[in-house]
């Protein structure tokens, strides 16, 4: 960039990334294009960048801090007197202006046609109630008129209004009292009196309905006013104003009930409710001011002599775009279908799950797959469904196969590895459901088919594909219970082909900690090795064992050539994202998680992804086999909260599948077959899918 680009720059005082290590001294400059970036020293390398484009800008003045969150880095500074603040901000309002007259804009147009709708209608009907109006005051008045005295017969055919007296009767008299009144006499003062009565009453009522709708045009006429101020309003919704207007409540409806965004979007002008895309761009939150903070200086401040290597934890690059599957999850496409998939369980789990140390305490060192648990252990997911869950991730091997050096390639693969342990972060309280010998899942978002295969010992086989990759993987495993911990051996085999190249690796051990005592939680420890059996080329992962001290979780990988020479280094958690070490001050993001729900510890510890597993959604009616997991009875009963139906079910279904074994008439596997000591694909599903099943006369299993 050249220096007329420049905006603004000068020294701030920007947070380190790791806790407890304060401020360091940076120089930052703001360009023309509003990129922000900073660097040790002025001309020296960039360390980290951001667009305000479409970014959001906290501010505590009193403090002179400044928070820049964008969508691949945040930033927390502080200027080092209110000049500089002052100075900055103006800068940065120069972006911040853009966006908040787009979003007014946006705003206002869409205010106008939510306006625009709701006064098409209610306006339409208001113009039929002041023309029914209109027709009944003339009525009334010429009834009036007809209750006047008698007058010559050339005047009473017509009054001066031009109005028929006997067309103005014919509106309110009734059929059976037609007899008793001449043509041309006069009605007895009784009969007038009586009438007189009823026409004073007619009249009070008309003129209080007269005035309501008065009041209901002006109420309409506010509420259209109130809403286009409010359109013009630049304040933000907080996260809990947002949650508590009926346009949150909508959308949190429509999500639940499955209405699909793209058909709200696209509604027409007659609906009550349109819908419209979020608009992007910068925004300007301020903080309550509140006192100066008081840090020691060795806290605030950073020399030049303390930049070591722990900058590598705290400057990296970010890339293009990370693998996450939110928009996926949410929206996935099928062909020009749009489907809207939940964000929430139908029901919460159970609050008892009863007492893990009275069936674990007389089975210490034995193989818990053949021990029965009650149904309020489970889950409301089969072990197919939660083999899917390691596939979640899989837009790292489109990364993968589109990638041509090969420790790149590697790179992201390795990061597949460890994303399928992403899941488990608050997956310690129940287990899954044993699925029956030939029950399926399928999930159409990688073409992942699963099935399992063996039953005693239990074992899985799952298929997946994308463009030029295919995942082929086996789950199986041992579990063993020590005293404190339950540890889980597995003992499948994942092997993945991306064009020529074939990557195999085997799963380190599992152990859920503080089945006892204490918050239970996962750790996964020992080595993985990924191994390119084309090329040699390998990768050895590290899932460190946590301490007392110092961070969890932490997986380091190296990548070796054919020669067993280093070519590449990894670092990150596998609940948190992993790295591509550059060099000693460069980071490359391969992967972050998605977002865990709010709700997530409280209900089974489901991320997004898991929540819709378990959904059997309109482009999935009369296309499932028979022998889907989302057909299960037990699970979905667990799911709905009817625990009495779901332990039922569940026994009902294992009898059945007990019976068949002693009949001899067990299923075998359809998709899966055993070539060559592994369980192979062997194709099919999705043509058969594509016929709904009509020459494949599947069975169901319960």
């Amino acid at each position: 960039m050249t220096a007329l680009s420049v905006m603004f720059e000068g020294w701030v005082l920007k947070k380190r990334r790791k806790k407890m290590q304060g401020f360091a001294r940076r120089y930052f400059t703001l360009y023309q294009s509003g990129l922000l970036s900073y660097a040790f020293e002025p001309g020296q390398p960039v360390r980290d960048q951001i667009f305000l484009n479409n970014a959001a800008i906290s501010t505590s003045p009193g403090r002179k801090d400044i928070h820049i969150d964008s969508n691949t880095a945040t930033f927390h500074i502080k200027c080092l007197s209110t000049e500089d603040f002052n100075n900055w901000m103006t800068a940065f309002r120069k972006f911040i202006s853009i966006g908040i007259e787009a979003k007014k804009a946006a705003t206002i147009r869409h205010a106008a046609r939510q306006a625009s709708v709701s006064l098409n209608r209610s306006g339409a009907l208001l113009e039929e109630m002041g023309n029914k109006f209109l027709d009944l005051e003339s009525s009334i008045q010429g009834l009036s008129r007809s209750l006047e005295p008698s007058k010559p017969y050339s005047l009473k055919r017509s009054d001066k209004h031009g109005y028929s007296k006997e067309s103005m009767f014919g509106l309110f008299k009734k059929p059976q009292h037609h007899h008793s009144q001449d043509s041309g006499g006069e009605a007895s003062p009784e009969s007038s009196r009586s009438v007189s009565e009823s026409l004073d009453e007619v009249k009070t009522n008309f003129d209080a309905l007269k005035a309501q709708y008065s009041t209901l045009v002006k109420s309409m006429q506010i509420s259209f006013n109130e809403a286009t101020q409010q359109a013009h309003s630049p304040l933000p919704f907080t996260a809990e104003e947002e949650e508590n207007t009926p346009s949150h409540r909508q959308r949190v409806t429509t999500a639940v009930t499955g209405i699909s965004l793209r058909d709200s979007i696209t509604s027409s002008s007659g609906s009550f409710v349109e819908w419209f895309d979020a608009d992007e761009g910068p925004q300007e939150f301020f903080m309550e001011p509140g006192p100066e903070m008081s840090e020691p200086p060795s806290r605030m401040l950073s020399t030049a002599t303390e930049r070591d290597t722990s900058s590598i934890d705290t400057d990296f690059e970010e890339p293009d775009t990370l693998s996450s599957p939110v928009q996926e999850i949410g929206y996935p496409s099928i062909g020009d279908l749009q489907v809207a998939r939940r964000v929430q369980l139908p029901c919460l789990p159970p609050s008892d799950e009863g007492s893990l140390f009275a069936i674990l305490k007389k089975n210490v060192g034995k193989d818990l797959s053949t021990i029965t648990f009650p149904v309020t252990f489970n889950e409301p997911l089969t072990l197919l469904q939660r083999a899917a869950e390691e596939v979640e991730y899989h837009t790292l091997l489109d990364e993968a196969a589109s990638a041509t050096d090969p420790v790149s390639r590697m790179s992201y693969v390795a990061a597949f590895a460890v994303s399928s342990y992403a899941h488990t972060r608050h997956r310690s309280g129940r287990k899954g459901f044993n699925p029956m010998l030939a029950e399926t899942f399928e999930d159409h978002r990688m073409k992942f088919i699963a099935e399992k295969v063996r039953h005693n010992p239990l074992e899985i086989a799952y298929h997946a594909e994308g463009d030029n990759w295919e995942l082929n993987a086996t789950s199986c495993g041992r579990t063993k219970f020590w005293g404190k911990s339950l540890e889980i051996i597995p003992m499948g085999v994942t092997r993945l082909k991306i064009d020529q190249d074939i990557y195999v690796w085997n799963k380190p051990s599992s152990f859920i900690r503080n089945l006892m005592v204490g918050t239970r939680y996962f750790e996964h420890t020992g080595k993985m090795t990924i191994e390119n059996s084309t090329s040699q080329v390998r990768c050895v992962l590290d899932f460190k064992q946590n301490g007392y001290w110092g961070p969890s979780n932490v997986v380091s990988g190296t990548i070796y050539d054919s020669q067993g020479d280093t070519i590449g280094q990894l670092d990150g958690k596998w609940d948190d994202q992993m790295c591509q070490i550059l060099d000693a001050s460069h980071l490359h993001v391969l992967w972050k998680p998605a977002p865990f729900p709010k709700n997530a510890p409280e209900c089974y510890g489901f991320t997004s992804f898991s929540i819709t597993l378990n959904e059997i959604t309109s482009d999935l009616v009369a296309k499932l086999p028979p022998t889907d997991s989302r057909n299960r009875p037990d699970v979905r009963a667990l799911e709905n909260g009817e625990l009495d139906l779901a332990e039922e079910e569940k026994l009902r279904v294992e009898q059945l599948q007990r019976e068949r074994r002693n009949a001899g008439k067990e299923r075998q596997p359809k998709w899966f077959k055993y070539v060559d000591d592994q369980w192979q694909y062997v194709g099919g599903y999705w043509e058969a899918r594509s016929r709904a099943w009509k020459q494949e006369a599947i069975q169901p299993l319960w």
